[in-house]
């Protein structure tokens, strides 16, 4: 069946970004609903605006998404991946300022909240975009290609590929199967990253004015800045991993496929969700089977399953 948040939970942060406070507050929703943003800050206009691909706008530091009348929400990336993480379908999310606050970089927060509201039961079945072959999006950066890719799969998988040049962070692969709370188990504490010298460079062009190293991990070389080291060795790569869940559940349902990242970002990830909706043969959209709806994130979550972080 399709869910929905038990109740209403309150997030209070600061946006990555602009540095301002914010207040964000998840709200029940009927069935059919899915996932939209209201910002309460907008009166003269329209003031929702459906997470959804194609109000995505490909942006490289961030997921931001914008309705027909202009209005802006963006770095959703985080609280989509903890809904899609915790098997939420439908809620209203409702903001006061342009941003999610950023907490702590991660997930956990959110998680940690939606978990203890609890989720509530639809009358309404759960339908997947079942992608039916292979789907790819690639760019050429140079030096190194970059590229994200869907194909067929049971369940929902993803695979990463990072490499950067700070030894502290190194090449990194990961594969995971999101199905049954692996989402919080396994990527849910993991923050964002970035390089000391980006973080310079971001703020020289006022950028990023929110971050500091409670809410990034910022490295330099072998050296990690941020108080307490990482969470995990290879959290950089989860935490790309996090985005991606993220980012795909854009997609306006639960996916059943295998999604491979090469070096991708939030950008690239909307735009191979835009190129496998412009292939009708290479998806379709099912309702769920028992055996899949078993397997959908955030089926049998606990709070024991939480991360300490959180």
């Amino acid at each position: 069946m399709q869910t929905t948040v038990a109740s209403s939970v309150t997030f209070t942060g600061t946006g990555l970004h602009s540095g301002r406070p914010v207040r964000m507050r998840v709200m029940p929703a009927p069935a059919e609903h899915g996932i939209w943003f209201k910002r309460i800050d907008v009166t003269d206009r329209d003031n929702l605006v459906p997470a959804h691909w194609a109000s995505g706008v490909p942006t490289p530091l961030c997921t931001l998404i914008r309705n027909d009348a202009g209005v802006e929400v963006k770095t959703i990336e985080h609280i989509m991946a903890a809904l899609a993480g915790c098997g939420i379908h439908n809620a209203l999310v409702e903001l006061d300022g342009q941003e999610v606050p950023i907490m702590d970089g991660s997930a956990a927060r959110f998680v940690d909240g939606l978990v203890k509201t609890g989720v509530r039961e639809l009358a309404a079945p759960v339908r997947v975009i079942e992608v039916l072959k292979p789907v790819e999006y690639r760019e050429d950066d140079g030096e190194h290609a970059v590229w994200a890719r869907l194909e067929p799969s049971d369940g929902f998988e993803i695979d990463f590929h990072i490499s950067f040049p700070d030894r502290v962070i190194g090449t990194q692969d990961k594969h995971l199967d999101l199905s049954n709370g692996n989402f919080v188990r396994e990527l849910s504490d993991c923050r964002t990253f970035c390089r000391r010298a980006d973080v310079d460079a971001m703020h020289k062009a006022g950028l990023a004015l929110g971050g500091t190293y409670d809410n990034a991990v910022v490295v330099d070389g072998d050296a990690v800045l941020s108080p307490g080291g990482l969470r995990r060795i290879d959290e950089a790569v989860r935490h790309k991993m996090l985005d991606a869940v993220g980012d795909l559940a854009l997609a306006g349902a639960p996916l059943k496929a295998r999604y491979v990242g090469h070096r991708a970002g939030h950008a690239m990830t909307n735009k191979l969700l835009r190129a496998l909706f412009d292939q009708p043969d290479a998806w379709r959209l099912v309702e769920c089977d028992p055996e899949t709806a078993r397997r959908l994130p955030g089926v049998g979550v606990r709070r024991s399953d939480l991360p300490m972080t959180a």
